[in-house]
């Protein structure tokens, strides 16, 4: 298949009808012009074009060549415009995919203020729990709570810290006892997420720096940290949830931190994406969104405030 360029310069010199003229509208030398064209002519093997000293015409193939030649400029240029007009007024179809903790509790906070601000967007909202590959998926952008982001294949844009508090009912504490360290939880009844791995342990460091560990086994077992939250706060359990959660119902007094001196491992929100060039406009517009306000709704929910929100 020829270069398009080379097709747009012979459509260009046919309707001219001079190499002279046609170099003076494209602003280029008349020799590149005409060292371009003998190579097209070259390539396709036919003669396009008569020349003489006098003037210059279309041979038949030249002719022929010509009107398919205009066809597929026209075309060229209609996709550029379309582009073109995209990149101006951002519009089409955003897939989002968020786990359901996120989206109900901040996302939920700051979306609408995107679909304002671009009401030509369409966001696909995908929330789920479950692991989700944002090429067969077709996900365009990802929220994810991860230590770390594994995939190199991605683009990872931390957001926010999503530090994980053990959190009961004050009610069930007290009728537990007020424990000292860690190892006075080994009895306590435990609400927790599902792990594939089967392994359900506390990994505690105090604000010391010592680090203890305990095994424990749940007595309800879900995907979904919503359910944990209701679970702890109608007093069936303690649960791990992340702070960002339970800052309502902390200052509600519905739930209290279980051991404030001691911390469970540190989670991060990030923002993942395939790691590709030429993202849509839209697609940008809502990463550089997501990255100025999660921060900010993380914030509001309490995250940064670990003292307020245990009521040190």
């Amino acid at each position: 298949m020829q270069n398009l360029t080379n097709l747009a310069l012979f459509a260009h010199v046919a309707e001219q009808g001079s190499f002279s003229q046609a170099a003076r509208v494209l602003g280029m030398p008349k020799s590149t012009l005409s060292r371009r064209i003998n190579e097209l002519e070259l390539a396709q093997g036919v003669r396009l074009l008569n020349r003489s000293t006098r003037k210059l015409s279309l041979t038949d193939v030249g002719r022929a060549f010509l009107v398919h030649c205009q066809t597929l400029v026209a075309a060229a240029e209609a996709a550029e415009e379309v582009t073109q007009f995209v990149q101006e007024k951002p519009r089409g179809r955003v897939r989002l995919s968020s786990p359901y903790a996120l989206s109900q509790s901040l996302l939920i906070k700051i979306l609408p203020l995107f679909m304002q601000q671009y009401p030509d967007v369409v966001i696909d909202l995908v929330v789920s729990n479950a692991a989700v590959n944002l090429i067969d998926d077709q996900i365009d952008v990802a929220l994810r709570v991860r230590s770390k982001i594994e995939d190199s294949s991605l683009i990872a844009r931390p957001l926010a810290p999503s530090p994980m508090a053990l959190f009961a009912h004050a009610d069930f504490v007290a009728q537990k006892g007020k424990p000292q360290d860690p190892t006075d939880l080994i009895s306590w009844p435990s609400l927790s997420m599902h792990y594939t791995s089967g392994r359900y342990q506390y990994d505690f460091t105090s604000v010391k720096g010592e680090s203890m560990s305990i095994s424990y086994k749940p007595r309800l077992i879900t995907d979904d940290l919503w359910v944990l939250r209701e679970a702890a706060a109608q007093k069936q359990g303690m649960a791990a949830l992340p702070v960002y959660l339970c800052h309502e119902y902390v200052a509600q007094g519905l739930l209290q931190p279980v051991l404030p001196d001691w911390r469970l491992p540190v989670g991060n929100m990030h923002l993942v994406y395939p790691h590709r060039r030429g993202l849509l406009p839209a697609v940008r517009l809502l990463i550089d969104f997501l990255v100025e306000q999660m921060p900010i709704a993380a914030g509001e929910a309490g995250i940064g405030e670990l003292s307020d929100a245990w009521g040190e």
